[in-house]
């Protein structure tokens, strides 16, 4: 301790210094310390925040405030089929009920908010019908009464809507869409390589998906569960393995598939834990899902149509899709991707027998929109259902997430075997 420091040597007793030195030292420690605890306080609180959200008015005229701690500038556009009207905000700090929106009124059924992209929050509200934008506005904070974002909406008709949405939604050219006429990527041989694999955590941001019997979200679990995944497939050192999310923000389900279609994925694996009924009771179990024109039963219609809803409760335009296929190849390419997708279902199906509990025919099909990549062999895996008590403490449980993604890895290594057995490499067992 003693040789800390020289320049006090001479000046005052040994003793002396060396306490004056040892003090300094320590109170930079805590300097530094505190300076470095402060740090992530203070850019959390340069994030405008939301103190309270509410809804009032009637069937003509319907206000929405917003009261803030400092001024934002919003961004508003509308949507039709169905209506809704989109508040897109900086991203924001939401300090509101987590049931705040469950109900509207006036022209308001219903709204939701969250974090829609990096640096994007976004407040999606169902219209009753047509609305026309009166005013928005920002009052300031007036004594104890924090700052106000105001917007007013009244009654319109639909050819007053239409206008209003074509001019707040910027126009899409479809110059600006990427489009791939290679038809023939399946068949290609890419031995050299090692097999791409996208895992695709569904929902995410603003739209949370299922919540459980006790509250737990689906778009959380099922992150979690793809970081999981993701881990011990790159341990094994064979695959190049993609997410389309990795932290809590929303994808459209149009952009997940084409994140396959750009990375030309050898195999998309989307992920879920949804909540729907089987009759009069609660599904439950693990289910692999495949596309199909027509769903296999009614659980797979009724799921399919809420996984497809997804883009609409984010507020997304949505996009209509060619009905036929006219180019030859490209038929040839998706029926050949859908035998790709049966195969790998069925033996993800036989590795999750040993496992976990799976729902009665466990492989099931149906039109979900985020399996429709041509040219990408895809799977909707249901991990389980948070509608059941049963499943949703199992979908928390590290041992049952555990045996459930290794009991995946080894499907996934079944599935790309002949491959790699090509490339003379063998999965660890």
């Amino acid at each position: 301790m003693k040789h800390w420091t020289k320049p006090l040597v001479g000046i005052m007793p040994n003793a002396m210094c060396q306490l004056l030195t040892l003090a300094g030292f320590v109170f930079c420690l805590l300097l530094f310390g505190f300076s470095a605890l402060l740090m992530p306080a203070h850019a959390e609180a340069e994030k405008p925040t939301v103190l309270g959200a509410r809804v009032a008015g009637d069937d003509a005229r319907t206000r929405i405030v917003l009261d803030m701690d400092q001024q934002v500038t919003p961004t508003i556009s509308g949507l039709r089929n169905p209506y809704r009207l989109i508040i897109d905000l900086p991203e924001v700090v939401f300090k509101v009920p987590e049931d705040a929106g469950e109900s509207g009124r006036g022209l308001v059924s219903d709204w939701r908010f969250g974090l829609f992209a990096v640096g994007k929050s976004r407040i999606v509200l169902d219209l009753t019908g047509p609305v026309s934008v009166d005013k928005t506005f920002f009052l300031p904070a007036i004594d104890d009464q924090p700052a106000r974002l105001v917007v007013d909406l009244v009654s319109a008709s639909a050819e007053d809507f239409s206008t209003f949405v074509e001019a707040s939604r910027p126009n899409r050219s479809t110059a600006d869409k990427k489009t791939d006429t290679k038809t023939d990527r399946l068949a290609a041989a890419k031995d050299s390589d090692k097999p791409l694999i996208v895992l695709d955590p569904g929902h995410g941001g603003i739209d949370t998906g299922a919540t459980g019997v006790a509250g737990t979200l689906e778009k959380a679990i099922v992150l979690d569960f793809a970081k999981l995944l993701k881990a011990k497939l790159d341990e094994s050192g064979l695959y190049t393995v993609h997410m389309t999310r990795e932290e809590d923000t929303f994808i459209p389900l149009a952009k997940r598939v084409q994140i396959g279609h750009d990375l030309e994925a050898d195999l998309f694996i989307s992920i879920h834990a949804d909540s729907v009924r089987r009759g009069r009771k609660y599904a439950r179990g693990a289910t692999v899902y495949t596309l199909s024109d027509k769903a296999s039963d009614q659980l797979a219609e009724d799921l399919a149509e809420i996984e497809n809803m997804s883009d609409v409760i984010a507020g997304v335009e949505l996009q209509e899709e060619p009905t036929e296929v006219t180019d030859i190849l490209l038929d040839l390419a998706r029926r050949e991707t859908r035998s790709f997708s049966v195969y790998f279902a069925r033996t993800l199906v036989s590795e999750l027998k040993s496992a976990v509990r799976l729902i009665n025919n466990p492989h099931r099909s149906a039109g979900f929109r985020v399996l429709k990549a041509h040219d990408v062999p895809s799977v909707l895996v249901e991990l389980g259902y948070l509608s059941n008590e049963h499943d949703e403490k199992l979908l928390i449980s590290e041992e049952w997430r555990e045996r459930m993604a290794g009991a995946m890895s080894e499907a996934i290594h079944g599935f790309f075997r002949p491959r790699l057995a090509r490339q003379h490499v063998t999965p660890s067992q």
